[in-house]
């Protein structure tokens, strides 16, 4: 499969398009959008600035206000909540997450919330926005993406996620060290989200699909585990998925010397506080996520040049919800010297993981030549 080149690597399929007027920064915005299954994060500038002028991460759910709800319940009694709002109210409110594993799986629910990220980028203007996409989405996927945002933004480019997370990673302070080790032109990226866990090599290109391996198996399956062997063990816990999501943000681990011990969840039975051990439920809903992420990461090495697999190897970097789970770098990182590989290092981002997509959407979006755009009517 043909890949880009690398003045192209912030291309996408393009529809040639001429603006009404050439763009500024008073009469355009340039956007950048991480559109997450459990958070959106969303960065903008004027065009031709490096203002960043809104960064907001919002979680991406819209709740629906039912018929029968009583008036002064919902604040100024709205149809419909979005974000943390939505969620503060969700007892109130039928609550729909737009997104299954990264891609649109309810289309009015992403135009709903597509036109509320609009509202949080001020006064009416063209908006041009570089959105990620998973990159193993097919054309089904970017087409309900493309539908979601008609009429919200003018000119939108779909980008790989993976190879934005490289871009927003990537530090230009550095590029002269011949030292550095540029993510964007040879880095191994893992995604581990709420729906799929996605392994994808970046090495200066578009990836393709032989770049990439993806498994249904990521942050709600761990949540699954860990419920099903709760309720095995106290069946009258009272857990929710919901609720179990909550504890294992709290509690995550792999098991490494410097793991917690335990997990000791408070949790309301009856009206009644209880105190339950998961921690083994926890361990082991998180190492089966490990595990199954090896493997993919394992396959994927294999894949890459051998003669750029030494300093591959250095830059394999974690992202996601997943990466935030206590010790899952240092435990990948073992593993794959237990099988052999060469002085691995595995790199977490951290909490504020959704940034560096949103972040090189943006650089990707500052430096988009005019003809790379695809121009939305409506």
């Amino acid at each position: 499969m043909k890949t880009a080149s690398l003045p192209e690597l912030i291309a996408a399929p393009i529809q040639t398009a001429t603006p009404d007027s050439p763009p500024t920064a008073k009469n355009t915005l340039v956007v950048g959008l991480d559109w997450g299954t459990n958070m959106s994060c969303v960065m903008a500038s004027p065009y031709g600035t490096n203002e960043t002028t809104v960064s907001e991460q919002i979680p991406t759910v819209v709740g629906y206000a039912p018929d029968n709800i009583l008036e002064n319940v919902i604040p100024g009694d709205a149809k419909r909540l979005f974000g943390r709002m939505a969620l503060k109210y969700k007892a109130h409110l039928n609550v729909v997450r737009p997104l299954k594993g990264g891609v649109i799986a309810d289309l009015p629910a992403a135009k709903l919330f597509a036109q509320h990220l609009r509202g949080l980028l001020g006064e009416p203007r063209e908006i041009r926005a570089v959105i990620g996409m998973p990159a193993s989405s097919d054309l089904v996927a970017r087409e309900n993406a493309r539908n979601a945002v008609q009429g919200v933004f003018q000119k939108v480019i779909f980008v790989p996620e993976p190879f934005l997370a490289a871009l927003g990673f990537r530090d230009e302070t550095k590029l002269a060290d011949a030292k550095y080790n540029d993510p964007v032109l040879n880095s191994l990226y893992i995604d581990i989200g709420a729906g799929s866990s996605d392994v994808c090599l970046v090495q200066g290109h578009y990836p393709t699909i032989d770049d990439q391996l993806s498994l249904p198996f990521a942050g709600d399956a761990v949540d699954q585990i860990i419920l099903d062997s709760a309720i095995a063990t106290y069946p009258d816990c009272g857990l929710t998925l919901s609720r179990v999501r909550e504890i294992k943000e709290q509690f995550s681990f792999v098991h490494t010397p410097d793991s917690p011990k335990s997990a000791i969840a408070t949790v309301m039975v009856g009206g009644k506080v209880r105190k339950i051990d998961l921690t083994r439920a926890i361990q082991a809903g998180c190492e089966a996520l490990l595990d199954r992420v090896y493997e993919m990461t394992r396959e994927l090495i294999a894949r890459a040049n051998p003669d750029t697999a030494a300093e591959l190897l250095q830059n394999i970097i974690v992202t996601g919800g997943g990466s935030l789970i206590k010790g899952f770098g240092p435990a990948l990182q073992a593993k794959l010297q237990n099988e052999g590989f060469a002085n691995p290092k595995v790199n977490i981002l951290g909490e504020n993981y959704k940034d560096y997509v949103a972040k090189g959407a943006l650089k990707a979006a500052s430096h988009a030549k005019d003809r790379q755009w695809q121009t939305l009517l409506g």
